[in-house]
């Protein structure tokens, strides 16, 4: 649990949500508005004769002499679950003995075991019949033993957009810096085991860093929460955690506004109890929609729920995998991914 020393500080409440036309995605609180509605927030823009010709953020660095944003290289990162570790956390979810699960797969426990614990198994499973015990999708199921990987997916896309990742004792956790081109305002999403990363970055790009959203509140994911604290006292947290004081808590039609961007979260618990999604849109460029998942789903897996396993798919396909194919995901661990990938190759679903 997060101790309730890390709410201390009264912070203002959010603005009220926009109205107006859904543009993508109906979810409560936010509308999605076309962007820039205020003319004091357009973009810069040049004239050219009765044209006028916006300067992007990738144009206006390379007009400041800075170099391109990196690119992130999620495509080169392994998945987050082998399909060992699939068939054990759904077993875990079925509550399926180790001896039925192996005998429905044509092995012995021993070679179970070492599947569950290698990702491999010197003879062949039978995927089928074990995924059918286990409520998995066996075509699928099999395509991950023999390598799938989500295909790479463009992230420049989304410019104004970074996955920072910390390591430790070899758990490898991502947390999300996304800000507002024009304004500069910046949100975070989870810490990571460590701030420094996320603080160079917001330096680095010289960003007003106003809010931090918290999928859930395992270690991993907050550690960094002290320290993003103590430098910005005033930032506004958002969060499931039913411990939190009422004005940290998120609530189903909040609609947060950075600049441009639009920010609105459903809840998607069974992972963790306090488990959130949130959904950033209205980006530059009718870029698809970013859904920050926390440990929910992974690229070809999803987050351990031995004791919730119905409730937590219930609420990944509900939530998650009911977004637009293009809408991009962005894990806690491991790649990133995309609703239409998911859709097509997460044996859970």
């Amino acid at each position: 649990m997060v101790s309730r020393t890390l709410w201390r500080g009264k912070l203002p409440h959010p603005r009220a949500p926009e109205t107006g036309a859904s543009r993508f995605i109906e979810t409560q609180g936010c509308s999605f508005p076309a962007r820039n509605p205020d003319p004091d927030l357009a973009p810069p823009s040049v004239s050219r004769g009765r044209s006028r010709i916006r300067i992007t953020s990738r144009r206006r660095r390379s007009l400041a002499g800075l170099s391109p944003a990196p690119p992130i290289h999620s495509a080169h990162m392994n998945l987050e679950d082998h399909v060992g570790d699939v068939i054990r956390k759904a077993r875990a979810m079925t509550n399926v003995p180790a001896d039925a699960a192996a005998k429905a797969a044509g092995l012995s426990a021993e070679q179970l075991a070492e599947l569950e614990g290698s990702g491999k198994s010197a003879r062949k499973p039978d995927f089928q019949s074990l995924a059918s015990l286990l409520a998995l999708n066996g075509a699928k199921l099999e395509a991950l033993a023999n390598g799938w990987l989500p295909t790479p997916t463009d992230n420049g896309t989304w410019r104004e957009f970074r996955q920072i990742t910390t390591t430790r004792a070899g758990n490898t956790v991502h947390c999300y810096l996304v800000w507002d081109e024009v304004t500069r305002e910046a949100a975070l999403f989870d810490t990571g085991f460590e701030a420094d990363p996320v603080l160079k970055v917001v330096e680095a790009e010289t960003l007003d860093l106003r809010h931090l959203f918290i999928t859930h509140s395992h270690h991993d994911h907050i550690d960094g929460l002290p320290a993003i604290r103590e430098r910005y006292p005033t930032i506004r947290i958002h969060t499931d955690t039913k411990g939190a004081p009422p004005q940290h808590r998120n609530r189903r039609n909040d609609c947060v506004h950075l600049g441009s961007l639009r920010v609105s979260n459903r809840e998607t618990p069974g992972h963790a109890e306090d488990g959130v999604t949130y959904l950033v849109g209205n980006w530059p460029d009718d870029a698809a929609h970013m859904a920050v998942v926390g440990d929910a789903l992974f690229a070809g897996s999803m987050g351990g729920a031995k004791e919730h396993g119905e409730l937590a798919k219930a609420k990944v396909r509900d939530q998650i995998l009911s977004l637009p194919p293009a809408s991009l995901i962005c894990p806690g661990h491991g790649p990133l991914t995309t609703v239409a990938q998911e859709r097509a190759s997460n044996p859970f679903f």
